[in-house]
Formats: structure tokens, C-alpha cells, sequence
């Protein structure tokens, strides 16, 4: 996909991007490219495919009718920040915050939020669990974000504790997994969960992507999450 094919095609989908805003992609690219020279930020380097399975790919959240490009966004574990910095820039008033647990991201991610020129962006070194636990972040975001690998029932427990009542928890897959989503019932339910949808996104290649939507109905108990390690060995069932 390249530059003028991912305009055209997030045009498709109502959304206009500015000559600043095409800028802002460009420079996020070569950045990235250069800093997975001395990092490992991402397996995906070759032009198209960074703008076809990172920025659009990450833009994909915001065609879901239960996401609503305004108020405070939590990206747990956002890696090279994916998918909260794309849709920073695509909807300037979003407020985002990102957590992740390696200072090297973390890094990278302020010279880009820099060089990017963004405000509203705040970074946190930390584990997800130790995050979660603090008065300050917890239940304190309208949408939480993760697009990661660990399991719906891991990331409900490092995510959800997040997320204000009322507000959505939103995990980005790859693939659709029915036994996913019934492993993790339980887990949402005890978090104070409840599940909304869960919705197949094609990108332009025709590639299909999964977003699963939880939306916080009741307060999530104190001692979630646990501690740092924990719902990874001892996942929630």
C-alpha cells in the first residue's frame, strides 16, 4: 500500500487526511525504520507493508461504531506505538497515554512524539500491572487499547482495571478465535466486563482483522490486576 493508495483508501472510509497529516505518516515511517536499525521495534519494514499492517491496520479501530474519536486513550504494551499514535494523528483531540514495559520504546516514542509534533501524548515506563494498580491511571480512560499476542483472558486483566464505567476495552487481533473469546467470559464478567461485539475489519489486501469490544459495566475488584508476571502464568478462568 503505498502512501497516496492509504489516503485514498481511509478517504473510502470517511476520514481526510491533510498534507500535515501525510507528513506525520511519512516521518513516522522513516523513524521507525531507523530506529529497528538499533532496536527491535518491529518485524515490519518495507514501505507498503508498514503502511498497510501498522498505520492502517491501527486506523481500523476507528471504523468500529463503538469507538469514538474524542476523550482519553490508554495503549497497554504499544510496542512502537501501535495502533494510539496513528490515531493520534488522524484525530488530533484524542488524548492518549501509553504504557510499556521496555525504556528503550519508550524512548523511541518520545523522539517521535517530538519530532511528530504532537501534544496530548503522555508515556509511561511500567508494567502493565503495576499501572493498573495506581489511583492515578486506574479507571481513568474511556477506551484502553491493546494489540497484542497474550490471550483475551490475559489482556482483560492488564486492560480493563483501566477503563472508566461506561468506557470500552478494545483487543485488536489477528485472527478470530471462538475458543479465545469463550476462555475469557469468565474473566471479563469478574473485571466488572461486559462483551459487546466482537467484529471482522478487511484491510485493502483483503486480509481480515478482529476487534473484540468490552465495555466496563461495574467496578473492577482491587486486587486486579495482580501482581507483575502473574496473569500471564495464572491466567484468569
Amino acid at each position: 500500500m503505498t502512501p497516496e493508495e492509504f489516503q485514498a483508501e481511509l478517504e473510502k472510509q470517511g476520514i481526510q487526511l491533510s498534507a500535515k497529516q501525510m507528513d506525520q505518516f511519512a516521518t513516522y515511517f522513516h523513524l521507525l525504520v531507523e530506529w529497528n536499525q538499533k532496536m527491535n521495534l518491529t518485524a515490519i519494514t518495507e514501505h507498503e507493508e508498514v503502511y498497510l499492517k501498522h498505520f492502517y491496520d491501527s486506523i481500523t479501530l476507528a471504523f468500529s461504531d463503538t469507538f469514538k474519536p474524542e476523550g482519553k486513550l490508554c495503549d497497554v504494551g504499544s510496542g512502537a506505538g501501535f495502533p494510539s499514535v496513528p490515531l493520534k494523528i488522524v484525530f488530533p483531540e484524542l488524548e492518549i497515554t501509553i504504557v510499556d514495559s521496555l525504556n528503550k520504546r519508550i524512548t523511541f516514542l518520545k523522539t517521535l512524539v517530538t519530532a511528530l509534533q504532537l501534544d496530548g501524548v503522555n508515556l509511561y515506563h511500567d508494567r502493565a500491572e503495576t499501572f493498573g494498580q495506581t489511583p492515578e491511571f486506574r479507571e481513568a480512560y474511556d477506551f484502553v487499547t491493546a494489540r497484542a499476542v497474550a490471550r483475551l483472558n490475559v489482556l482483560t486483566e492488564l486492560c480493563l482495571p483501566l477503563v472508566k464505567k461506561n468506557g470500552c476495552f478494545f483487543a485488536l487481533k489477528a485472527a478470530k478465535s471462538e475458543e479465545e473469546l469463550t476462555e475469557a467470559r469468565p474473566a471479563i464478567a469478574l473485571l466488572g466486563g461486559k462483551l459487546i461485539q466482537a467484529e471482522d475489519v478487511s484491510l485493502p489486501n483483503g486480509d481480515t482483522r478482529h476487534i473484540i469490544t468490552v465495555q466496563k459495566k461495574k467496578e473492577t475488584p482491587k486486587k486486579y490486576p495482580r501482581k507483575p508476571g502473574m496473569p500471564n502464568k495464572q491466567p484468569l478462568k
